[in-house]
């Protein structure tokens, strides 16, 4: 059985280069991760994981800067945008 989403795998990130906040990453901390886990000279790769994660960080990081480790996870669990939306009515309510 193909699984995308393996939770021990979200763990060893944030237990590698959560250094600033052990719950989320950092622009930098997210910078380094896609540098250490890099496949060599699979260029393709590198620019496919750095749009997509980088992607992630601009949408979703907090107002702090941070991206949690629980909005990582609704990537994988189809919630983000709800997330998201839910957020933004909030905003536009006060």
């Amino acid at each position: 059985m193909f699984q995308l989403f393996v939770p021990s795998k979200i763990e060893e990130i944030f237990q590698k280069y959560a250094r600033t906040n052990p719950e989320a990453l950092t622009a930098d901390e997210l910078d380094e991760f896609l540098k250490g886990n890099r496949e060599p000279k699979d260029y393709g790769g590198w620019i496919a994981g750095l749009t997509e994660w980088k992607t992630l960080y601009y949408l979703a990081k907090d107002k702090n800067g941070l991206l949690e480790k629980d909005t990582i996870k609704t990537v994988y669990d189809g919630s983000l945008f709800e997330k998201m939306a839910a957020e933004t009515a909030k905003k536009k309510h006060k």
